[in-house]
């Protein structure tokens, strides 16, 4: 008896570090990803309060 190849209909997408892109400018690069933010360090600098986030000196 040979084994017969399936072959795949559908090919599931590519996930990566090239798919993860800030939510509100579509960088790529300094991803702040903790906490399910998905957004980069510099919009992060901006919204951070707004977000209930604190600057402690």
């Amino acid at each position: 008896m040979e084994k017969k190849k399936i072959e795949k209909k559908y090919k599931w997408p590519k996930r990566g570090e090239e798919d993860r892109v800030c939510q509100f400018c579509g960088r790529k690069d300094g991803l702040i990803r903790k906490y399910g933010l998905n957004m980069c360090r510099q919009c992060f600098r901006e919204k951070a309060s707004k977000l209930g986030f604190k600057k402690y000196n």
